[in-house]
């Protein structure tokens, strides 16, 4: 099994409440690729609840193999998402181990 971990940055917002409107769409939509990736196994979004550290959210996604997650990624379901997340990053980075 793969676990790929991704943490985002954010560009800045105008207020907390559009981007607490835009953690939760992201959040969302991304939950929502399992059932519809079908090399997607799980996905988990959470919210960094420390204002002093750089990144605002994680996500945790499970997949059989390395092959498995870069179908994931190319996957049009996932671009989508993708798409709008591009749209507001300021920063990523990404772990993908095996377990």
């Amino acid at each position: 099994m793969i676990r790929h971990i991704v943490l985002f940055q954010l560009k800045e917002f105008n207020s907390t409440e559009e981007k607490v409107a835009k953690l939760e769409q992201i959040k969302s939509d991304l939950e929502a690729l399992v059932g519809v990736v079908p090399t997607l196994k799980s996905m988990e979004v959470m919210f960094n609840a420390n204002p002093a550290e750089k990144f605002d959210f994680m996500l945790s996604s499970d997949f059989e193999s390395l092959e498995d997650l870069e179908a994931y990624a190319i996957h049009p379901a996932h671009e989508a998402v993708a798409v709008t997340i591009r749209a507001v990053a300021a920063g990523r980075a990404c772990v993908d181990y095996q377990f």
